[in-house]
């Protein structure tokens, strides 16, 4: 998937959550604090305590992102 310019905005600018499945096929997903947009395809993830992550993306890298912004109360009222 290319990232395009409003892409990197949301996922620079918002909370995100990421997945990943491990050897098993079990889902393993970690809330991520820092993610930079390096290329139209890759970002740059903290790493800090993300063992079971990086363990399973070098199994099996397919991958899971979803982004919420920040301000998702203020622009969803009922």
């Amino acid at each position: 998937m290319k990232i395009t310019a409003e892409m990197k905005k949301l996922i620079e600018e918002n909370a995100l959550a990421f997945a990943t499945v491990d050897e098993l096929g079990k889902p393993h997903c970690v809330a991520v604090g820092f993610v930079k947009v390096v290329s139209k395809n890759q970002l740059l993830i903290t790493a800090n305590y993300l063992g079971e992550t990086v363990k399973n993306i070098q199994q099996n890298n397919n991958v899971a992102l979803t982004v919420w912004s920040r301000r998702w109360g203020e622009l969803h009222r009922l």
